[in-house]
């Protein structure tokens, strides 16, 4: 009796693999320190296959499993792009659950596995023509569709949303009233916070050390934002060093104040973006790790554009990329 499935979350680093038992049930998870990235720098995609099929093997002797009672496997993520596994062309929005599983790819694999992968496609925000005049307009997604599809499924349908999934691409996804996904809008600030915090002459006011959990310091997030708001980045970034010589030297404060800067950007993005479909009726909901998932609520409600703000807190320790493929592979009936 085939009785269990995979999912596979392929990502620019890391690469991880879910077995699951009936009825959505999480049994063990295998993972390695392998993404794209890697096929970007090698120029091939051998250590990629590597370690899925490494990841695969590991869970299936682990628990005793054989492929012959594996349902499915399925994939989402990075690993369906151009430096992935296979590349599966975007669906444009918009597209909700129902357009995710219409067109997912089943292909075959034999270098990892003998079943197939049933791939799930990335979403673009538009076909084009594209020009310097509209280009802004336009963006892609390749995981965070699975990431907003488990987060849609706790919400009913009805409002226009905006679903923000902070990292080092912090990811801003618009929701119409009927669930589906209308646009995204991506930026690099979590980078930008990398490269400020270790590599430039602000890294030893913050001691090299980014916000934690513990550190979090909400009036200096905010002084950081207000800061980079009203006069840049560049000049917020700096100020944090006049602080450090003139006012206050806790280099955790100063990490605090850094991080409003650099999320600065994105809420100015939001607002005045041609990718988003969102206004001050849209209900935000702020998903993420820690901190950053409370930095940025904390910044929308200073800010004020939208009336309403939440917190999404995933239950359990199940990744949300796993969660929404298995939903999206439930709705082709596969499962």
């Amino acid at each position: 009796m085939k009785e269990y499935i995979i999912t596979i979350d392929g990502g620019t680093t890391n690469t991880r693999c879910i077995l699951w038992g009936s009825g959505q049930r999480r049994i063990d998870e295998e993972r390695r320190a392998v993404g794209v990235r890697n096929t970007s720098i090698d120029g091939n995609n051998h250590k990629l296959k590597q370690a899925v099929r490494e990841c695969i093997e590991q869970l299936l002797e682990r628990n005793g499993v054989t492929y012959d009672q594996i349902h499915r496997i399925i994939g989402s993520g990075m690993i369906t792009s151009d430096v992935g596994l296979v590349v599966v062309p975007w669906i444009t929005a918009p597209a909700g659950v129902k357009e995710l599983a219409a067109n997912i790819a089943e292909i075959s694999l034999p270098d990892i596995c003998p079943i197939p992968i049933c791939f799930i496609p990335g979403i673009k925000n538009g076909e084009g023509p594209f020009d310097l005049e509209n280009i802004e307009a336009m963006d892609i997604m390749r995981g965070e569709e699975v990431e907003s599809v488990a987060i849609l499924d706790k919400f009913p349908p009805g409002k226009p949303m905006l679903l923000i999934l902070p990292g080092s691409h912090n990811k801003f996804v618009s929701v119409d009233r009927e669930g589906k996904i209308t646009g995204c809008l991506t930026s690099i600030s979590g980078e930008l916070l990398a490269s400020i915090t270790n590599d430039t002459i602000i890294a030893k006011s913050v001691n090299r050390e980014f916000v934690s959990p513990e550190s979090y310091d909400r009036e200096w997030v905010q002084k950081g934002y207000e800061t980079a708001t009203r006069a840049g980045l560049g000049r917020a970034c700096f100020t944090a060093r006049i602080l450090m010589l003139f006012y206050n030297n806790d280099p955790k404060k100063l990490a605090n104040y850094i991080l409003g800067a650099t999320i600065a950007g994105d809420m100015q993005a939001v607002r005045n973006s041609t990718a988003l479909k969102v206004d001050g009726d849209t209900l935000a909901v702020v998903g993420g790790k820690e901190p950053l998932r409370t930095a940025v609520a904390d910044v929308l409600k200073y800010d004020g554009y939208f009336r309403e703000v939440e917190t999404f807190c995933p239950e359990g320790d199940i990744p949300l990329s796993a969660r929404g493929a298995y939903i999206v592979a439930r709705e082709t009936g596969i499962l």
